[in-house]
């Protein structure tokens, strides 16, 4: 399907809201919802494909496939969580061109080294800046249109303090990347620090984790300090979990699903949600 220019609705400087989506029914349902963008979170591969941590376990063929099945199901812009680019600036180039292919709207390159852990667990570290800046070079270079946007991000903040990370954001824009990503900010007042310096310059990405080290904020709050995009990358994996935790435990007490009823979708309800129906009209059409 042909996605709607992620590139042209970031122009204007109210926020985007990306929520996080692992697979094709959660994009399917999260673009039913009304959303204008879609998160593919790295974490939550991790978490519903493999059920393990991020801790970089995931590879780049793996997102990729996810990737191509979100795509071709629905329409709206994704961004894609690239991790490290899986590898070097030669490993950068064949990830970039395969999302792209893949139909990625926005590609995500942290400086973590390799292997990487999710932005909010303790024992980060980074690679030196000039590495990261041949990797960011290397992905605009692979790039065949420039509507594929390229998103920087440092996980600086934890390993160098809140000014490092800045100037590293700052030598990635220099790169001429499409948005920042500083991951992991603080505190409201690390968050203005950061949109002062950019927010008037690039596009730059809010990452709400719950209870995770930034201050979840809601959307409308995140414009206000002046941030362009407002992902929820990891909060659809944790809410299917305790749904799951809830189904199970009361299906292995019950013996039924009779007491969950009222919060499952029925048969029918769920073949109207993945379009059945239009399915099946759709293959008469060839009988």
């Amino acid at each position: 399907m042909t996605n709607p220019s992620l590139k042209t609705r970031l122009a204007r400087h109210d926020i985007v809201l990306a929520p996080g989506v692992y697979d094709a029914l959660s994009a399917l349902v999260a673009e039913r919802a009304g959303f204008e963008a879609l998160y593919l979170s790295g974490a939550s591969i991790a978490y519903t494909r493999l059920g393990r941590s991020d801790v970089g376990l995931t590879t780049y063929t793996e997102v990729a496939d996810t990737l191509a099945r979100i795509t071709e199901r629905v329409s709206l812009p994704v961004i894609v969580d690239a991790d490290t680019g899986f590898g070097n600036a030669l490993n950068t180039q064949r990830t970039v061109r395969g999302f792209e292919r893949a139909g990625a709207a926005m590609v995500q390159i942290e400086d973590q080294t390799f292997p990487k852990r999710c932005g909010h667990l303790d024992g980060k570290a980074v690679v030196p800046e000039r590495e990261m800046v041949g990797k960011l070079k290397a992905a605009l270079d692979a790039r065949t249109s420039s509507d594929t946007l390229i998103l920087a991000r440092t996980d600086a903040v934890a390993v160098e303090g809140l000014e490092a990370a800045l100037d590293r954001a700052e030598a990635y824009l220099a790169c001429g990347v499409d948005a920042l990503f500083v991951e992991a900010l603080r505190s409201p007042e690390q968050m203005d620090a950061a949109c002062r310096r950019f927010g008037d310059r690039v596009p730059l990405l809010a990452n709400m984790v719950e209870g995770g080290k930034t201050p979840i904020q809601d959307a409308d709050a995140l414009q206000k300090h002046g941030f362009r995009i407002a992902i929820f990358p990891g909060g659809t994996a944790r809410a299917v979990v305790h749904t799951l935790q809830g189904y199970y435990a009361s299906l292995h007490q019950h013996r039924t699903t009779q007491p969950w009823r009222s919060q499952m979708l029925d048969f029918e309800e769920l073949n109207e949600v993945i379009g059945t129906p239009d399915l099946i009209r759709n293959g008469q059409k060839y009988e």
